[in-house]
């Protein structure tokens, strides 16, 4: 019996690493179907609006997925036609860059098999965008089985709580019942709100970029609001662009650059730091080291579409164990503790 301190261990990092492995092999499926279910808190309310005023189930469920496919769809073409005007400012972009180096490095020792020239940054984008219309193929075939997914989930929410009713008894229903509805309530909470706030930080970087008169400021916009579900990183990585391409354009002059770094800082900051924690209080708020173990996790498990959802899913998972009582201590440990007080 004492020996089942250090099987039962043992067992459970077994168990993590095969999780880890299905759900790397079973990518293709598994990703769609959280992202399904993410969305499925989103856009459940709709539906319940749409059924309060007597719109069939399923006619809810098809007006809601119209509109959700056509957003997508002007989003790709959004996209798409984003690359297409970087495409046909790359040579600029490339003459300006290759100048940029020619400067720095003016001078300088430089390895004999480094030539400013030598850099075809245009080859780079031309690249890029030649494996454009197949990672648009592969996200088809994702939105597809989405798509189905959401369907299902969409269509199964408004009986979830007859069902409870009729498959448990008395108290034991209406503890479920309330477990459920608070998880749901939660999840659908910050989500809306996480969706909110990364449309206004979109909105403020484009107000700022157009202001500033940096090329593609609605494309570092949408960028903006993608990155903004990853805290931290995230915000870093979605500042860096556009003031690469202030400093590009605008050469030799440095000061649009600056400035743009300046106020960019400033919004990433105070949307992070100041109205986000405001908005979702401290009982939603993750701890920095559960938010790189998951981002490090998800990252390495699915790539960037992981790393976008990471946080999300690491925020829904805390979100649940806040309501189930065995499951309490993973909560606390999974928050930032700031709202504890301290003790001697």
């Amino acid at each position: 019996m004492q020996d089942n301190r250090f099987v039962i261990p043992f067992l459970a990092i077994i168990s993590l690493i095969l999780v880890g492995f299905v759900l790397k092999v079973a990518q293709g499926v598994v990703l769609p179907l959280i992202l399904a279910w993410l969305l499925s808190y989103l856009l459940a309310p709709v539906v319940k609006f749409l059924v309060r005023k007597r719109v069939p189930t399923g006619m809810a469920v098809l007006v809601v997925l119209i509109l959700l496919v056509g957003f997508l769809y002007l989003t790709g073409l959004f996209v798409y036609s984003r690359a297409m005007a970087f495409y046909a400012e790359s040579a600029r972009y490339a003459d300006q860059l290759n100048q940029i180096t020619t400067n720095l490095t003016d001078g300088i020792s430089m390895p004999p098999w480094f030539s400013a020239d030598a850099i075809d940054w245009q080859k780079g984008i031309s690249s890029w965008l030649v494996s454009l219309p197949g990672s648009f193929v592969g996200f088809g075939g994702d939105l597809f089985l989405v798509t189905i997914f959401l369907v299902f989930m969409l269509l199964g929410k408004p009986y979830g709580k007859r069902k409870i009713q009729h498959a448990f008894d008395g108290e034991r229903a209406d503890k479920i019942i309330s477990v459920t509805s608070s998880i749901t309530g939660q999840i659908s909470r910050y989500l809306s709100l996480k969706v909110a706030i990364s449309a206004m930080t979109a909105f403020m970087v484009w107000v700022v970029l157009t202001i500033m008169k940096v090329d593609f400021p609605i494309t570092w916009a949408v960028f903006t609001f993608l990155l903004n579900f990853i805290p931290t990183v995230g915000s870093i990585i979605a500042t860096v662009p556009p003031v690469l391409i202030a400093v590009v354009q605008f050469y030799p002059d440095f000061w649009p650059a600056t400035v743009v770094l300046a106020l960019l800082l400033v919004i990433q900051q105070g949307m992070g730091n100041l109205v986000e924690p405001k908005l979702m209080g401290d009982s939603l708020n993750l701890s920095p080291v559960v938010i790189l173990l998951s981002l490090l996790f998800w990252g390495w498990l699915w790539g960037i579409p992981g790393a976008l959802l990471s946080v999300p899913i690491a925020a829904a998972i805390k979100i649940v164990c806040e309501n189930i009582e065995a499951l309490k201590p993973i909560s606390v440990l999974m928050g930032t503790g700031k709202k504890f007080p301290k003790t001697a």
